[in-house]
């Protein structure tokens, strides 16, 4: 059996710690008293971690009647993004259709200001071939044949005579030469009695020179200068020349006729390229006419 010690034998540590667990093993005894006596209730250690995981709130089930309506969004808000899409092409459809539209109207208006190429329309059918005049040794004088032309034609005709000729172009014929009977004179756009008085005269409604179709020239015979007197001096084979403003054609000689002024048909034009030339005939009667027929010599 362990000796007691006298307290007075102890130090001051031994002392203290003596004294912590008389104080300890009182309040132990207390509790264990009021515990018996269901004064104290043994509660669940600190140290025992709450797991939070196990204490967060579980998704509540699915509610039919939300999922319905999310689905009936989803599906509107689908149509409406189609709806967009739509009014978008069709915005782009419509520019663009407007823009076509837009270019075909100016076209139209440009095609509708646009002048168009004046041609010259015969008033009547020839009704007799260009040149005729009475001779100059005649009654009265050299003056437009009237009498070859029937008596109801004749104020038509007449009047034919004061219209104003085209303006030359650069296809049209500006120069005609004959080697064979040494003619070098203009030629001037009109076969009316006041063109005829400057040299020889182009039918207007006739092909120009070089172009496939016929080339109809005509000069007096007896007055004017006599530039065609010696057409009967032509024969097959020789050469007729035309020139325009680019280049010169030149002829070969095909055939010579006498032919009644009403013989209007060498007026017409022609599938190949040739030149007719016209005059009155015989000299200081002019009754009849003269036709010189040639064909282009191509390059």
């Amino acid at each position: 059996m362990a000796r007691k010690r006298d307290p007075r034998d102890l130090s001051v540590n031994e002392l203290r710690r003596l004294l912590i667990e008389k104080q300890r093993s009182g309040r132990h005894e207390r509790i264990e008293r009021y515990r018996e006596t269901g004064r104290v209730v043994r509660l669940v250690s600190d140290e025992e971690e709450t797991n939070w995981e196990d204490l967060r709130t579980s998704s509540p089930p699915g509610d039919p009647e939300e999922d319905t309506t999310l689905r009936k969004k989803k599906v509107l808000d689908g149509f409406l993004l189609a709806v967009e899409v739509l009014a978008v092409l069709g915005l782009v459809f419509v520019l663009f259709n407007g823009l076509d539209i837009l270019q075909q109207l100016n076209r139209e208006v440009a095609l509708a200001l646009e002048q168009p190429t004046l041609t010259p329309t015969p008033l009547i059918k020839a009704v007799v071939l260009p040149g005729g005049h009475t001779p100059p040794n005649s009654p009265g004088g050299s003056r437009p044949n009237i009498e070859e032309i029937p008596s109801h034609l004749r104020p038509v005709v007449q009047s034919y005579w004061e219209i104003p000729v085209p303006t030359p172009g650069p296809n049209h014929a500006i120069r005609l030469q004959i080697p064979k009977i040494n003619q070098d004179v203009p030629v001037v756009e009109g076969d009316g009695p006041e063109q005829l008085k400057k040299g020889v005269g182009h039918h207007i409604y006739s092909a120009n020179p070089g172009e496939s179709g016929n080339v109809v020239l005509s000069a007096h015979n007896d007055i004017h200068g006599e530039i065609f007197r010696d057409l009967d001096q032509l024969e097959e084979g020789d050469l007729v020349i035309l020139f325009s403003a680019r280049q010169s054609y030149t002829y070969v000689v095909h055939e010579v006729l006498i032919v009644e002024p009403t013989q209007v048909e060498y007026l017409e034009s022609s599938d190949e390229a040739v030149t007719t030339l016209i005059s009155c005939y015989p000299y200081l009667v002019d009754n009849k006419r003269i036709v010189v027929v040639a064909n282009l010599i191509e390059d």
